[in-house]
């Protein structure tokens, strides 16, 4: 408790100089440049801050501490806590609570529940293409509604399925956030419960959902929810996934077919949800390169747009498939033709442009050449290509699967390099490109007013 204290009484004083340093009583509406910059140095000081308690309760190292404010607050779940079941629950539910806000972004949550419609450009900077209503202030409560009552089902749910309540509030936190974050070494595994396992992974699928898609089931709106390719996607990549896993390992990682099945899908779901609980210690897959790659690949396509999921995300995936197909039809169509490929998303439609490929080719790119950087330099370190290629994937998509090379001793440039993957991931790029180029910007704007002087 002392350490929450004085992190907070050292918040509360940071928040004090910001309030003095600028008091303006006009609200201007926010740019999406301007929300970049706002965003990205929030996201800065809120991991720096988070990571207080850890270095306070003399839990971590501040390096060792920032990792874990980062992978909580990305909702990666990678951590470098040797034995969580050692240390005070004050952290654990620390750990979870960031992951709860980090899920739905707390620049949504909070500063968009505050200042209401000049919050738009912190909505698009949060990575959200489209308001679930026209009002972002009815926007953020909504989502806080929505999650706080899934979280408070799920404790339920998870309680009744055999955990003690801390332990099922914490899960619950976390399953929701596609966090990964848990009470117990072996994670999930540790329970050895079917029910628990079945609660956690539709608490996982909700987590991927977009906040647009649950707006539209609960005002009941079947027809937008049977045109949102998304979920259908995610179990198609599902059942695709563990179909695979499951007949490659039965015999070599899985003793029988209820166990190939179970532990398969388990982990598919967590993987593809960037969530990162296991049933089963993946270390045990390295001799199984067809696990390793099919959940490498499904750590970097993620859930749904809008959610808490991180990866490229399905909706983008979409749209660069729906480009493909028409760019084929266009070959056999005349050149004046016109065609109009709708893709909905929530109860919102658009139609496919230039646009909406051109943002979905550039942070798929983006993503992939981060990977690529990524394993390279973890190779550098000595680490096998299998072993790099999952752990990068797994910090960048947000997930948090490991095949233990994140750990308390790991060398500092795979501590930063991680930590970076998961920022990079979690705001995925466009944002940080935004806030980097509106600074240089204004910079030079500043040095051109002086010199004009």
């Amino acid at each position: 408790m002392p350490a929450f204290l004085l992190a907070s009484g050292l918040s509360f004083v940071f928040s004090f100089i910001l309030r003095t340093k600028h008091r303006s009583t006009k609200m201007d509406v926010i740019t999406s440049k301007e929300g970049a910059v706002i965003v990205f140095f929030s996201w800065l000081f809120v991991i720096f801050l988070s990571a207080l308690p850890y270095v306070f309760a003399k839990t971590l190292s501040l390096s060792r501490a920032i990792f874990e404010a980062t992978s909580g607050w990305t909702t990666t779940g990678l951590t470098v806590i040797s034995d969580v079941e050692s240390i005070p629950k004050t952290i654990l539910f620390w750990r979870s609570f960031t992951q709860f806000l980090g899920g739905a972004g707390f620049a949504i949550i909070v500063m968009g529940a505050i200042i209401g419609p000049t919050g738009l450009g912190l909505y698009q900077a949060e990575g959200r293409v489209d308001n679930i209503v026209p009002n972002i202030r009815y926007s953020a409560r909504i989502i806080m509604l929505v999650y706080m009552a899934y979280a408070g089902v799920g404790t339920i749910a998870l309680k009744i399925a055999g955990m003690n309540f801390f332990d099922a509030l914490n899960h619950s936190l976390t399953a929701l956030a596609t966090g990964g974050f848990s009470t117990k070494n072996n994670s999930i595994g540790f329970f050895n419960n079917v029910g628990i396992e079945i609660v956690t992974m539709i608490l996982m699928w909700l987590g991927a959902t977009g906040f647009g898609i649950h707006y539209a089931f609960w005002q009941k709106n079947w027809q937008a929810l049977k045109k949102n390719p998304e979920p259908k996607q995610m179990a198609f990549f599902t059942v695709i996934s563990a179909t695979i896993i499951s007949i490659a390992g039965f015999g070599k990682i899985f003793s029988n077919v209820h166990e190939s099945v179970r532990h398969s899908l388990f982990q598919v779901v967590s993987a593809l949800t960037g969530t990162g609980f296991s049933t089963t210690d993946l270390r045990s897959w390295l001799g199984f390169p067809p696990g390793i790659f099919v959940l490498s690949i499904l750590m970097l396509l993620g859930g749904c747009m809008d959610s808490t999921s991180g990866g490229i995300k399905q909706y983008r995936i979409t749209v660069l498939l729906k480009a493909l197909v028409l760019s084929v039809k266009k070959f056999t169509l005349p050149r004046n033709a016109v065609i109009q490929v709708e893709i909905w998303k929530g109860n919102n439609k658009r139609y496919l442009d230039d646009n909406l490929i051109r943002e979905a080719f550039l942070v798929s790119s983006l993503y992939v050449i981060s990977f690529i950087i990524g394993t390279v330099i973890l190779i550098l370190y000595g680490y096998r290509i299998s072993e790099a290629v999952f752990e990068f994937a797994s910090a960048l998509a947000g997930v948090g699967l490991s095949i233990g090379i994140t750990n308390y001793s790991m060398p500092d440039g795979v501590l930063w390099t991680l930590i970076s993957g998961m920022f990079l991931g979690r705001l995925e790029f466009l944002v940080i490109i935004y806030a980097i180029g509106k600074i240089l910007r204004d910079i030079s704007s500043l040095q051109r007013q002086k010199a004009a002087m």
